[in-house]
């Protein structure tokens, strides 16, 4: 990767560490990492992706200002530039997640112990 994002490209942070509302930004933040390493694309491409939804919402003015929905836009939207997750797929898959039930009637302020004491999933 190239430089990491500032100035209003960054994302929020506390104490040099990212900050996350819900647990979603976290994965999407680490989904664009993941795939800029491994070469899926370049940082700057996506950061060029990003300033783009940025601009968009500027111009728009409309809604608060979200950062980790501009974030999974841009991802999304250099995604499909390159073909490899098409546009009208990736519609379809939020409205399956959004419809689906949560799961849990608590708050996750807290982990779960995993299933398996030898799993690295927690």
């Amino acid at each position: 990767m190239s430089e990491p994002l500032q100035g209003a490209l960054a994302p929020p942070m506390v104490n040099g560490e990212a900050v996350f509302e819900a647990p979603w930004q976290g994965r999407v933040l680490g989904m664009a990492h993941a795939l800029a390493a491994a070469g899926v694309f370049e940082w700057d491409e996506f950061r060029d992706c990003l300033i783009e939804a940025l601009a968009q919402w500027d111009r728009e003015g409309e809604g608060a200002f979200e950062y980790y929905d501009h974030f999974q836009r841009a991802l999304e939207t250099l995604l499909s530039r390159r073909g490899l997750v098409p546009a009208d797929a990736l519609g379809a898959r939020a409205s399956a997640l959004a419809s689906r039930p949560h799961g849990h009637d608590h708050n996750h302020d807290h982990d779960h112990p995993p299933a398996d004491r030898d799993s690295p999933v927690r």
